[in-house]
């Protein structure tokens, strides 16, 4: 592939490309990984001349094994993470539509109050002529040449009478209609609380799990876990090299696209943080809508609504500011920036990077600008 520039909308690679470049250099261009690069058979965790403080629930497994855990863990609290956005931002709209619905309410009692006076000074006048009809008060009257006027003006009345009523009618049956729209919606808002504070609990509990299972490692273990990780990406993203994918990808960014990788670059080096949207830290999903926001798109949340919603496009057809969605669940999403690289928030303990397009599985590309090219 050699030293090609990031196609970016036509511009030159910024730092983030060129970043991402020497990223794809440094994993090799061969489909098959350098057998020097190959993790070897690893000690039991805690073993050695300080085996006697172990490495706790790590202890009798290998530091692959550990890492797998590990692994498993942080995967399923960023689907929980996922699952703990989606709550929040439905328990974010609930709440906004019962402070609609409060407002409409107070709209139509005070419409209700007017309409009640008025039905007051109506029967107040009623009492006042002894509680008798209008049309009895005209065939008692005692003025033949006014009997027609005056039958106009209680037709009127009694037109202006219905009227009042039926207004009282339509705005009780409104401000029912409010009172049951406002219990539905109280009734979702508890289950999107009652949702986010599960997905929050199980968030917790993994992180907490994978944080256990890492500090029970020693300092050099740990170094080499990471080390574990990284291997496993570069072999995954050299053999997605290997199979000529980016013979096939060529497209250029929109002016859209490029102000979001722009965005996404100027981010690297911040820590994920799960739920967190910016400005200093992100989780994967965070990252991207903050960056699509900047080049003036809105898009979903989460990771799995942006592979929802989002207009789908093939591996071989993405360009730069393409959200690519990985794992089965759509748990984890990265921003491609050409030259075969993604901008991403890896995972709790890592910092948003470049790494590989394929050092994950992908699940596809969705386009937020939507934009054919």
């Amino acid at each position: 592939m050699g030293q090609r520039k990031a196609k970016r909308g036509g511009r030159g690679g910024g730092a983030g490309v060129a970043a991402a470049t020497a990223f794809v250099c440094a994993v090799g261009m061969s489909a098959v990984p350098e057998r020097a690069q190959a993790a070897p058979r690893e000690p039991t965790p805690g073993a050695g001349a300080e085996s006697g403080t172990g490495s706790g629930g790590a202890a009798g497994s290998s530091l692959q094994e550990v890492h797998k855990k590990v692994q498993s863990l942080y995967r399923k609290a960023e689907a929980a993470t996922d699952a703990y956005n989606l709550a929040r931002e439905k328990q974010a709209r609930q709440e906004k539509r019962i402070v609609k619905i409060a407002q409409s309410v107070v709209k139509a009692q005070k419409r209700m109050t007017g309409l009640r006076k008025r039905a007051g000074a109506v029967a107040r006048a009623q009492y006042r002529n002894g509680g008798i009809p209008p049309e009895a008060q005209l065939l008692l009257g005692d003025d033949p040449e006014s009997f027609l006027d005056n039958v106009t003006l209680a037709r009127k009345g009694q037109q202006a009478t219905r009227g009042l009523m039926n207004q009282l009618e339509k705005t009780q049956a409104t401000l029912d209609r409010y009172a049951k729209d406002a219990t539905q919606e109280w009734e979702r808002l508890d289950s999107s609380r009652a949702k986010k504070a599960a997905a929050r609990k199980e968030i917790r509990a993994k992180l907490a799990g994978a944080k256990r299972l890492e500090s029970r490692l020693k300092a050099k273990e740990r170094e080499r876990l990471r080390q574990l990780e990284e291997e496993q990406q570069r072999q995954a993203q050299t053999t997605w090299l290997g199979s000529g994918i980016l013979r096939k990808i060529g497209g250029k960014g929109t002016s859209q696209g490029v102000r979001a990788v722009d965005f996404a670059t100027a981010q690297l080096g911040k820590d994920y943080v799960w739920g967190a949207e910016g400005p200093d830290t992100y989780d994967c999903s965070g990252l991207t809508q903050k960056a699509w926001s900047a080049g003036g798109r809105s898009i979903p949340r989460t990771s799995q609504e942006q592979w929802r919603q989002l207009p789908k496009v093939s591996v071989e057809r993405m360009r730069p500011g393409d959200l690519i969605i990985y794992f089965k669940d759509a748990s984890h999403v990265g921003m491609y920036v050409g030259d075969g690289a993604i901008i991403h928030a890896p995972r709790p303990g890592r910092q948003i990077t470049v790494a590989g397009a394929g050092s994950m599985p992908i699940l596809g590309v969705v386009r937020p600008d939507g934009v054919e090219g």
